[in-house]
């Protein structure tokens, strides 16, 4: 069961950047004047090329309602009681805030699942580190037939109905190669990783993961997506 506490991050840092976004706007649109026709903002970035802007408001706009093309929001760090994403970046288009809540059209988070925070899921002492050729490894401690053996399984990320999934493509115990292939299915499931980035905003899904030096960085999107009553 997804949990809220994500969402309410993304209402209240979305809430109040909308709020300080409307009247810095409106207080620059009034004290300045459009610049040169000719001038060169420069090159785009990835993130301004990859989305288009909506057209325009939607035709049933309240008056207490404000409605904003754009909004993007850059975190550092996001930390709550049980979850850890860092280099957060969410982006959403055609976003509507009034009495009745906060949403937006189309939401883009990317975010970072540090390797620790997995690693804390498998317990045993696990560590979480990169792969040759975009894999990761995990290496831990696994207790099997009376005796504790160091494990260390290498595996491709994948998404799997919306979880962040590595199933091992090899598994080493150190020891003699019939010995491994013989307990590698009983210790299988203690270096599987299946992780489920808690908190999303209903719609909002995990549609891609690649592994990068500091953790897992995901991809998530979601169309009319609710951020809050």
């Amino acid at each position: 069961m997804k949990s809220t506490r994500i969402r309410d991050w993304l209402i209240g840092a979305l809430g109040m950047l909308v709020i300080l976004g409307v009247a810095a706007g409106a207080l620059w649109w009034t004290a300045s004047s459009p610049a040169g026709a000719g001038a060169d903002s420069g090159p785009p970035t990835q993130a301004d090329s990859s989305a288009q802007s909506p057209a325009g408001p939607p035709a049933g706009l309240a008056e207490d309602e404000v409605w904003l093309a754009d909004l993007a929001l850059d975190a550092g760090t996001v930390v709550t009681a049980g979850s850890t994403l860092r280099d957060v970046r969410a982006v959403g288009q055609g976003v509507v805030t009034g009495p009745d809540g906060l949403g937006a059209d189309r939401l883009t988070v990317d975010a970072t699942v540090p390797f620790d925070v997995v690693a804390a899921e498998l317990g045993g002492g696990a560590v979480v580190r990169p792969a040759d050729d975009g894999q990761v490894t995990v290496v831990r401690t696994v207790e099997a037939l009376g005796r504790e053996l160091p494990v260390t399984a290498t595996g491709t990320v994948d998404v799997e109905n919306g979880r962040l999934v590595m199933e091992p493509r090899s598994i080493d115990l150190g020891g003699p190669g019939f010995l491994s292939d013989g307990i590698a299915a009983v210790v299988r499931r203690f270096v599987t990783i299946e992780h489920e980035i808690e908190g999303l905003p209903e719609g909002l899904e995990l549609r891609d993961v690649a592994v990068q030096g500091d953790g897992f960085r995901a991809a998530l999107t979601g169309e009319d997506v609710v951020l809050g009553p």
